[in-house]
């Protein structure tokens, strides 16, 4: 009987062994679920750092995603292109979605990638612009005129009193933006940290505001649709926790995270003192100020709007449960 139980024993520890496995390999064996996520930029941009980093170290991968990168024209055109099902996920700025509600383009934001403004604005030292009045009369370049720095460039020249016929608003591109600056054919720029960085790795002598100084503005934000977030919760929700696990990373150590970046990024081999210096920046003046990190703050939230309405740049105020969720958040 001894010899019954201990052979029957074996053989159970060998069939809950097997199934095990058997389940290890099945699972194993599943397909990734393919995501398309649209860049407003194109995607060696110093700005998608996390998420480049997150592709690269493969805490999508491990989180059941695979993730196709794909560049439109602005945080605007990514919001537009989500609400018509042409991807899944994208990134803008948190802003974009209280622009774009008033359009009926349903989108949301679903994680905000810092508590600080993303734009600054940078201007040519020779030019003397101290504040946003000083742009009126002066050329100033965006990304293009469907991208969130579009937008932002409004808002600081309504803080200045002006208006968009007060100044030279030129959308000139990823390249354009800076060059323009650099040659000395535009004051100034709105935008994100590397285009000044690169602009100063040119020689240019820069001033640096953010344009959080003059109002309420956010961080990146990844979006979605309505659609996506009623039909794939949890795919949104394994996304956002890898991008915020690289985007921790990033603020918590930028030295290192810039050794990386350019791994992923071997374009930028040779520039490490520029990746290092943009990647210092975000992490001291846009990553912090989040008391959970990835969460939107309804009274930032509301006070910006309430600024748009203010200067005309929407027409009316949103319920803040309309523009974005932080139930992706954790």
């Amino acid at each position: 009987m001894k010899n019954i139980k201990h052979t029957l024993g074996r053989f159970l520890k060998a069939t809950v062994l097997a199934s095990a496995a058997a389940v290890g390999s099945v699972q194993a064996q599943e397909k990734p679920v393919e995501i398309t996520y649209l860049l407003p930029a194109p995607a060696n941009a110093i700005a998608f750092a996390p998420l480049m980093l997150a592709q690269h170290k493969n805490y999508y991968a491990d989180a059941g995603l695979q993730v196709k990168f794909v560049s439109v024209k602005g945080g605007a055109d990514v919001g537009k292109q989500l609400g018509a099902g042409n991807g899944q996920l994208g990134g803008a700025l948190g802003d974009t979605p209280i622009i774009l509600r008033q359009n009926g383009i349903p989108v949301k934001g679903v994680a905000l990638l810092g508590g600080k403004a993303l734009h600054q604005l940078v201007t040519r030292a020779d030019r003397h612009i101290d504040n946003p009045a000083d742009l009126k009369g002066k050329t100033i370049t965006v990304m293009s005129y469907q991208d969130t720095s579009f937008f932002a460039t409004l808002a600081v020249l309504a803080k200045g009193g002006l208006t968009r016929e007060d100044a030279n608003v030129q959308a000139a591109g990823p390249t354009g933006i800076w060059q323009l600056v650099a040659n000395g054919n535009a004051d100034g720029m709105v935008g994100a940290p590397e285009m000044g960085a690169v602009a100063e790795e040119a020689g240019t002598e820069l001033k640096w505001q953010s344009t959080g100084d003059f109002f309420p503005g956010m961080a990146q934000a990844v979006l979605a649709s309505e659609d996506m977030i009623k039909q794939n919760p949890e795919v949104i929700r394994k996304f956002v926790a890898a991008t915020l696990k690289s985007l921790a990373e990033v603020r918590d150590d930028p030295e290192a995270a810039a050794k990386a970046y350019i791994e992923a990024q071997p374009a930028y081999k040779g520039r490490e003192e520029l990746v290092s210096k943009v990647m210092a920046y975000y992490a001291k003046n846009v990553y912090p100020g989040q008391k959970v990190l990835g969460q939107f703050n309804p009274e930032r939230v509301s006070a910006l709007q309430e600024f748009y309405l203010q200067q005309g740049i929407i027409d009316k105020k949103l319920d803040v449960n309309d523009v974005f969720t932080n139930e992706f958040v954790q």
